[in-house]
């Protein structure tokens, strides 16, 4: 070494180990930045430099049955171009062209202007904007928005519901149903420059939103109609204070159709009072009146209290029970069984709830589902007001028996009745038929489902024939259909108002189904307060239910299907004899098809046999020889069947079956 190299070495090892350091320091400084705080930095420089936007899912629709829109979304697009982006400026000139019909020249300038962004477009409808949505290019931004419709305003507003400004929904099915409407919305981050000013770049996270679900209803859109608007002609004709309707199917328990008035437009919602948006068929409650005679009926001719020609004095129309008076609207003398029940003789019904007891009339009234909630999955139900009989007093078996001292709802007497109409059993009502994903995947599906049996199919075919009685020479003439049997009863029930009943404000009812021989549809009518002279069940709601009944025989030509053959059942031949001959549809013991081989005159397609009251061997082969699958619950015979007799379906179609004990 010279003394030269040996005079800076100092200098050289100090300047060495401070390089050394120096670059010790910047890789401990690079791996802190790049791998320990490599994901907040990132994160950082994305909020710093990107604008993460909410990109909305559309809400799923409401449909009826039928695929009719009921609640639907009106979607727009818009789109804009940053100019100085974009990638290929002809094809998008010319896409746009042909999807809007605008000239070329018009896209031109919108591309020539010199600013960082402009709208090329805004508010196109959906089949316009499809197209358009299929481009891809850096410099092009599409964004979507809308609004909640409800195409035929008033028409089921009750069981549709509304939504709210952030479109979520408030009342009825929109509320109820409001997860699987609403979806999933996604996001997606625009790079901002130094400016503010922000773009879509691909490089950037992205989410995409889920669409809500489509719910489909039960609801006919046509059977809801013709029932609004039926219920508001009768309002209009008798100054009614409101009234309420159900249609259901009896072997399944579906809801075609529920409506109460006054009722609102949910375009308008908050235009209209808050107690119109109530669906009050299923959230108030009311005594009955004559219509609850049908859970006495049962409940005697399940035990034998009575037999059908026993004969009951019905004392001019008065009878003192227990210190209270029991009064007729008629002075009735002495009744058979069915004759109390064709004229809606209280003291009749009262004699014969004495014989049945209390224990019998109260066990048989909670089998038809009276006093518990029904379990429709709708909101507000009401389970109404059905006292044990250790809460009786001495005159409650009275009082019950005609249809007083117990709350009820509308659907709760729809579901008892279509119990008779369906030979016996309670079904759980159902308002929603299905749910379909975007996807087209379907993620819940209503099935029949049985809750209990209230009675034998001997018993409910006993009490068919004595509510026809009710139709063809009693109180519910109004309600005859010609050409069809019609089973069903009438009610006039007083309000309780300040402390008492009143005499000057009723409720009018009218509860029947048809054709008696297979009943296919189940009705309700009720009518509040009624002005006075028209406040009897028989002569408000009884033709109402005519009405609605024909214009859907009208409308539906499926359920010509079932119009019966004219027999005579004997019960009406019986009753005949002691009085004048009356021509009356009658019960038969089937249908006027015959479905034990059907045959379809379309290739694909298949007539669905009725295979009810038959063996699970017998009623599998009749199915699969017609192309169809089974779906079996339950064992015995088979009581109930979905799709129901007579229905054309395509083949390899299930149908399922509920077999029990008769």
């Amino acid at each position: 070494m010279t003394k030269a190299f040996l005079k800076i070495r100092p200098r050289m090892l100090f300047l060495s180990s401070m390089v050394i350091l120096i670059w010790a320091a910047l890789l401990v400084r690079f791996f802190h930045i790049q791998v320990i705080r490599a994901n907040d930095l990132s994160d950082r420089s994305k909020r710093q430099g990107g604008n993460k936007v909410n990109l909305a899912a559309v809400r799923g629709a409401v449909k009826d049955k039928n695929g009719n829109e009921l609640a639907t979304n009106v979607v727009h697009y818009s789109f804009a171009i940053h100019p100085s982006e974009v990638e290929n400026r002809e094809q998008l000139i010319t896409a746009f062209s042909e999807a809007t019909g605008r000239e070329r020249k018009y896209y031109e300038a919108r591309f020539n202007e010199p600013v960082n962004y402009v709208f090329l477009e805004r508010n196109l409808r959906s089949e316009v904007a499809r197209p358009l949505l299929e481009l891809s290019d850096r410099g092009l931004v599409s964004s979507r928005h809308g609004y909640r419709s409800y195409p035929h305003k008033n028409v089921a507003s009750q069981i549709i519901g509304f939504t709210n400004v952030d479109n979520r929904g408030i009342e009825g099915v929109e509320k109820q149903f409001d997860k699987n409407l609403q979806g999933k919305d996604g996001w997606i981050v625009l790079q901002q420059d130094g400016k503010g000013r922000s773009r879509r770049n691909n490089a950037y996270p992205r989410m995409a939103p889920v669409d809500g679900s489509d719910v489909y209803l039960t609801i006919d859109l046509q059977y809801q109609a013709i029932l609004q608007d039926e219920l508001q002609r009768q309002i209009n004709r008798t100054s009614a204070g409101g009234a309420m309707g159900v249609i259901l199917e009896p072997a399944t328990g579906k809801i075609l159709a529920m409506a109460s008035l006054p009722d609102y437009d949910p375009n308008a919602a908050a235009t209209f009072p808050r107690a119109t948006f109530r669906n009050r068929t299923v959230t108030d409650q009311f005594e009955p009146g004559s219509t609850f005679k049908v859970v006495a009926a049962a409940a005697a001719i399940t035990h034998r209290s009575v037999s059908l020609h026993e004969e009951f004095n019905c004392g001019g129309g008065r009878y003192e029970f227990r210190g209270h008076i029991i009064e007729d609207w008629e002075k009735f003398g002495l009744l058979t069984f069915p004759q109390i029940i064709q004229n809606s003789s209280n003291v009749g019904i009262v004699k014969i709830a004495e014989r049945i007891g209390p224990r019998n009339l109260y066990t048989i009234g909670r089998k038809f589902g009276f006093g518990a909630l029904s379990g429709i999955t709708f909101p507000g139900e009401a389970k109404g007001v059905f006292k044990p009989t250790d809460d009786w007093s001495g005159i409650s078996i009275a009082e019950i028996s005609i249809g007083y001292e117990v709350s009820i709802t509308s659907l709760q007497l729809a579901l008892a009745y279509g119990a008779v109409a369906n030979g016996g059993f309670l079904m759980k009502p159902h308002i929603v038929e299905k749910i379909v994903h975007p996807s087209g995947t379907v993620s819940y599906e209503a099935e029949p489902t049985v809750v209990r049996r209230v009675a034998s199919r001997e018993v409910m075919a006993e009490l068919t024939d004595i509510l026809e009685l009710v139709i063809a020479k009693g109180t519910g003439a109004k309600a005859y259909l010609p050409g069809w049997g019609v089973a069903g009863k009438t009610g006039t029930a007083k309000k309780f108002m300040a402390g008492g009943y009143s005499e000057r404000r009723f409720i009018a009812s009218f509860a029947g189904f048809f054709p008696a021989n297979d009943p296919r549809l189940v009705g309700i009518i009720i009518v509040d307060e009624p002005r006075d002279g028209l406040h009897w069940g028989s002569e408000t709601s009884a033709p109402v239910f005519k009405s609605v009944m024909k214009r859907i025989i009208q409308a539906d030509n499926s359920i010509l299907a079932h119009k019966p053959v004219k027999e005579r059942p004997a019960m009406l031949v019986a009753e005949a004899t002691r009085s004048e001959e009356v021509e009356v549809p009658t019960r038969t013991s089937a249908p006027i098809l015959s479905y034990s081989v059907p045959v379809s005159n379309e290739e694909g397609w298949a007539t669905v046999p009725d295979v009810r009251g038959r063996s699970l061997r017998n009623a599998t082969s009749m199915l699969r020889r017609v192309g169809l699958k089974v779906a079996p619950l339950g064992s015995g015979t088979v009581v109930w069947q979905n799709p129901p007799p007579g229905k054309r379906v395509r083949k390899s179609s299930f149908c399922s079956i509920g077999l029990g004990l008769n």
